[in-house]
């Protein structure tokens, strides 16, 4: 299995290192590309395993953005997407909002027990006595208790007494 890096070049060797658990073998570095031999893979890992591993290294780099990873065969192409104008100042303004948020949390001081507490509800105001006329439909009664609650409240009131 054959892997090229292409502009990737300077993270190669941490891509190695990252592959290297994941498919069982070291692999052997050599000017843009990595090189496994298919005999010391570990079985069952297939070239879609490797891709996906490819794309968790890029994304824990924060570069998953910017590469994409093909399959043909047994060869593994990782390449540079080109942005356009728009897309890259819109990459930029999206790390200096990371970077805000970043300084913001940090300049935050822990509350203390104080500040932290809800400050105490107000008391409900009382409601003037005067309520309006009774509506004329009846007040529905209440229902009634289930019976077997009731007869074992009866019975406990007749064993205590």
């Amino acid at each position: 299995m054959n892997i090229l890096v292409g502009t990737l070049k300077d993270e190669r060797e941490e891509l190695a290192a990252f592959l290297e658990p994941r498919v069982g073998a070291k692999p052997e570095v050599t000017g843009d590309s990595l090189s496994f031999e298919d005999s010391s893979i570990r079985a069952g890992v297939k070239p879609r395993h490797v891709k996906t591993y490819i794309k968790r290294f890029l994304f824990m780099k924060d570069l998953r953005k910017k590469y994409r990873v093909f399959v043909a065969g047994s060869e593994l192409t990782i390449q540079e997407i080109e942005l356009g104008e728009k897309e890259e100042e819109a990459e930029e303004k999206e790390k200096a909002a990371k970077e805000k948020k970043g300084e913001a949390k940090a300049e935050e001081k822990p509350a203390t027990k104080e500040e932290a507490a809800p400050a105490p509800a107000p008391a409900p105001e009382e409601e003037p006595e005067a309520k309006e006329a009774p509506s004329e439909k009846p007040a529905k009664p209440a229902k009634r208790a289930a019976k077997k609650p009731a007869e074992k409240t009866a019975k406990k009131e007749e064993e205590e007494s």
